[in-house]
């Protein structure tokens, strides 16, 4: 006898189309003189029924940490302007790179035509980027301390300790690919 193999609202892999979809409705098909259905098929809204062979559930998410290192702000030479002619930078002649990496490189960057639209805005960015490792830690931190006292802890602080925790979730869930990515990337 068939069981199923997917929950509604799943979400799953639709190999056949080659995209996500969602389990719309689970369709037992039933013969008699079974007490159980013989197939079960699943509608995913994609214009037909798909056995349970055609779809592939999503991975769980995988953890990631992405404070491996200390971030920092470093400066980039603008190749473009010479520092007389951008003497309203904050910093003339040079625009913020945030590296995320113990080796300078990898994070993020931005060219210096860009910067020289809105100089300040970038800057504030950048240091805002750099930072990120230093909140997330008090957000974990928050959550934490109100976890252990959440009888004592005011509405308020609740209320910030929930969004410190989805901040959290979103930063450190990674979903897994769909399995015709890894493919194509192995």
């Amino acid at each position: 006898m068939a069981k199923a193999q997917f929950l509604k609202h799943q979400r799953v892999w639709v190999e056949a189309v080659g995209a996500w979809a969602v389990v719309e409705r689970i369709v037992p098909v039933w013969a008699k003189g079974f007490d159980e259905p013989v197939r079960i098929t699943y509608d995913v809204g994609l214009g037909r029924e798909f056995l349970a062979a055609e779809l592939t559930a999503e991975a769980p998410l995988q953890q990631v940490d992405p404070s491996d290192g200390p971030w920092r702000v470093l400066r980039g030479r603008n190749k473009w302007q010479s520092p007389e002619d951008c003497g309203h930078h904050p910093y003339p002649g040079t625009f913020p790179v945030v590296v995320t990496d113990p080796n300078d490189w990898g994070g993020w960057r931005l060219p210096g035509a860009e910067y020289d639209r809105d100089p300040r805005k970038f800057e504030a960015q950048a240091r805002l980027i750099a930072s990120a490792p230093k909140l997330m830690q008090i957000a974990k931190a928050l959550a934490a301390f109100v976890a252990d006292s959440a009888d004592d802890a005011p509405p308020e602080l609740l209320d910030l300790a929930r969004k410190a925790a989805a901040v959290e979730r979103f930063v450190v869930d990674t979903p897994e690919p769909p399995p015709a990515a890894r493919a194509a990337a192995e």
